[in-house]
């Protein structure tokens, strides 16, 4: 490293330690594009790279129509698009022109209007959370999902290689492009408790940070907290509040609120809202605290910025990928009385929190990529006083919440889904080898989930008569199976207390 680039990160390391931020709140959502969530902001921030630099570019089906940027009112997106790996590698080619055709591929019978919804971006007040926030705040325009994948992608990745030493899994929840290798040591949870920092993961069905190793012992399960939790700990003494907060959303059944389509984008929102609101309502807390609002990655939908390929790859053990392309550009806000309103253009990618947190309680860096990259702390004042300007409370109707399409809530199952049910299924299956008695094998459910009952749930969806009793064995085996994805958790935690008193004298 030269010596100015150890200037540079000897600035950022001050500027975090003297900052008044004592407690960082990351919330992670799901799955959409910086230009379809945040686009309309150019109405508001004079220099925003959005919208209105997006407005001559296009995509094209491949079969003679173009589409170009036009602003959407659907809050459930029908049809789920492709954001693997090679999908969004044809949807950044030709600077960003394959959006719409990469769709097409895998919905060659699809409307034009589902094809320009991959090309749409919400209006300005349409979003009642992220866009007041986005006003309000601090919105971050060149912030990139950390490699050019999706989350299920890396669940899978991750099941597969959990047990196998020098196996490699993409470490999407905290930071997207770590790679984590079989062994399951030094993870960032880890250097919080030699830190003796305190932390907490809030969540409402499964955590999927579980992927981490270490974050299944006793001592890092003790930090996992159902959300509604958060609430009461959100309104106690400040100095209470843990000092790092991970929330993770809902991501089965029909309140699930983490933004994957197809399910209504309003269900975020609230839970966008409800966490700014339980921050913003305890005055102590508000005046220390960092709120970062973040998506783990693009989900298919159309952004105009190219993202740079020439990222620092985490370590030397990249094999096939080499994880110096970044991913597409997504949706982030800093919010805190101690950011401003307007926009930072500093190039931000998932690492940037965890060298914010490495720079503020000297931490160990987590990897090349983590050292190399732009703190957030950027963006916060360390001079001044806190603002006293900012939105006291933000609603969400009751009446947006109602989905347009109900059925698809009840019955859809991404990829995302599926690759958590894997790895609960994973850890069930380690928990039964402890196990003195017998538990519900994951056979059972795959047999509940077959042709017939899938065929059932089809022929219920059409036929209004018999649908209910069609749909019956269908709607049992999902909730069976999110029930047992749910269980995974209290199990280990179960497992993890039970080991603890049979050591204790």
């Amino acid at each position: 490293m030269g010596d100015v680039q150890l200037g540079k990160a000897a600035q950022q390391q001050a500027h975090a330690q003297n900052d008044p931020i004592r407690h960082v709140v990351v919330l992670l959502m799901e799955n959409h594009s910086f230009d379809q969530m945040l686009g309309c902001l150019d109405e508001v921030h004079e220099g925003l790279d959005d919208i209105r630099n997006a407005a001559s570019k296009t995509n094209d089906d491949g079969h003679g129509h173009t589409f170009y940027p036009r602003p959407t009112h659907s809050r459930q997106m029908k049809l789920d698009p492709d954001h693997g790996h090679s999908a969004v590698l044809s949807q950044i080619d030709g600077n960003n022109g394959g959006f719409v055709r990469s769709f097409v591929n895998d919905y060659p019978k699809s409307s034009l209007a589902a094809r320009q919804d991959i090309m749409g971006y919400y209006p300005r007040g349409f979003l009642p959370a992220l866009h007041t926030l986005g006003e309000q705040f601090t919105v971050c325009d060149r912030w990139f999902s950390s490699l050019p994948s999706d989350m299920a992608q890396s669940l899978f990745r991750a099941y597969r290689h959990l047990q196998r030493a020098g196996g490699h899994a993409i470490r999407s929840r905290c930071a997207q492009s770590e790679v984590v290798h079989g062994t399951g040591s030094g993870y960032d949870f880890d250097r919080l408790n030699g830190a003796e920092k305190t932390w907490r993961v809030y969540f409402y069905d499964f955590p999927a940070s579980l992927l981490l190793k270490n974050q299944r012992k006793a001592k890092n399960l003790a930090n996992y907290c159902y959300f509604d939790t958060f609430f009461r700990d959100a309104a106690g003494p400040a100095d209470a509040f843990p000092e790092f907060v991970l929330i993770e959303p809902k991501y089965f059944g029909e309140a699930q609120n983490d933004d994957h389509p197809p399910h209504n984008v309003m269900k975020a929102e609230k839970l966008i809202a409800d966490t700014y609101n339980a921050l913003r309502s305890n005055e102590s807390l508000w005046q220390s605290t960092l709120l970062v609002i973040l998506y783990d990655e693009h989900g298919g939908f159309y952004d105009h910025v190219p993202p740079p390929p020439d990222a620092v790859a985490p370590d030397e053990h990249t094999s096939a990928f080499d994880f110096r392309q970044l991913g597409v550009r997504v949706p982030a806000i800093l919010v805190s009385p101690w950011c401003d309103r307007g926009v930072c253009h500093a190039q931000f990618d998932h690492c940037s929190v965890l060298k914010y947190l490495c720079d503020k309680w000297n931490l160990a860096p987590l990897g090349k990529r983590a050292q190399a990259a732009a703190s957030v702390g950027l963006a916060i004042r360390t001079t001044g006083t806190a603002r006293a300007d900012t939105p006291q409370f933000i609603r969400v109707s009751n009446q947006s919440l109602i989905p347009d399409h109900g059925e698809l809530e009840k019955k859809s199952s991404n990829s995302n889904q599926l690759g958590l049910h894997h790895f609960a299924d994973f850890l069930h299956a380690e928990l039964d080898r402890l196990a003195t008695g017998a538990v519900m094998s994951a056979a059972n459910i795959a047999r509940a989930e077959s042709r017939w009952v899938r065929l059932k749930s089809a022929l219920g969806s059409a036929m209004i008569g018999f649908g209910q009793w069609l749909s019956k064995d269908f709607y049992q085996a999902r909730d069976e199976r999110e029930a047992r994805t749910s269980h995974a958790f209290t199990r280990l935690s179960q497992q993890a207390d039970d080991t603890a008193n049979a050591r204790r004298p």
